[in-house]
C-alpha cells in the first residue's frame, strides 16, 4: 500500500500570502503567524499580496495561482459580524470563491479568513503561537503543496 501524506517541512516551495488590509489590527497578526510557520518549515520564497478586503481575496489568489509561480496560496482575512447580513454574504462569497479558484487552478489554497462575532474573538484567533489561524493556514498550505507534488510525481515518495 502506498500512502501519500503532506510534510511539515517544505524547503523549495514558493508560497503567496494574500492578506486583506481591512481589519489590519487582526490580519497583520495573521500574517505574522503565517510567516512564522513558513519560516519554521524552511520556506524562503514568499510573496505577500495585500488586497483591500476579504471580498478581494479569491480574485487575487486566483491571479497568483494563474502565474504558476506559486506552489500554494495562503489566504488571510478577517470578517467581524455586524448588524446587517453583509457579513454572511461576504463570508460565503469568499469561501466559495476560494474553493473555485483552487479547484480551477489546481494550486492549493488555504482558508485563513476569520469569521467572528467580535473583535475580541478575532484577536484571540490571531494571538501569537501555533494556535494563530494564520500559522495554521500556512501549515495546511504546506501540507497540501507537498501532497500535490507527490501526486504529480515531482517528489519521490516511499511505498
Amino acid at each position: 500500500m502506498r500512502i501519500i501524506d503532506g510534510t511539515p517541512t517544505a524547503a523549495g516551495l514558493r508560497v503567496a500570502l494574500v492578506v486583506s488590509k481591512y481589519h489590519d489590527f487582526v490580519t497583520d497578526k495573521l500574517q505574522q503567524g503565517a510567516l512564522a510557520a513558513l519560516d519554521a518549515a524552511r520556506v524562503t520564497a514568499v510573496t505577500v499580496v495585500k488586497v483591500p478586503g476579504a471580498f478581494e481575496i479569491p480574485t487575487a489568489a486566483r491571479q497568483a495561482a494563474d502565474t504558476r509561480r506559486f506552489d500554494a496560496v495562503v489566504c488571510l482575512g478577517c470578517l467581524i459580524r455586524g448588524a446587517t447580513p453583509h457579513f454572511d454574504f461576504i463570508a460565503a462569497a469568499v469561501a466559495h470563491g476560494l474553493v473555485a479558484a483552487s479547484g480551477e487552478s489546481g494550486v492549493p489554497m488555504s482558508f485563513g479568513v476569520l469569521t467572528t462575532n467580535s473583535a475580541e474573538e478575532a484577536l484571540a484567533r490571531a494571538s501569537e503561537g501555533p494556535s494563530n489561524k494564520g500559522f495554521e493556514a500556512a501549515l495546511a498550505a504546506i501540507e497540501m503543496a507537498t501532497i500535490a507534488r507527490a501526486l504529480h510525481g515531482t517528489e519521490r515518495q516511499e511505498g
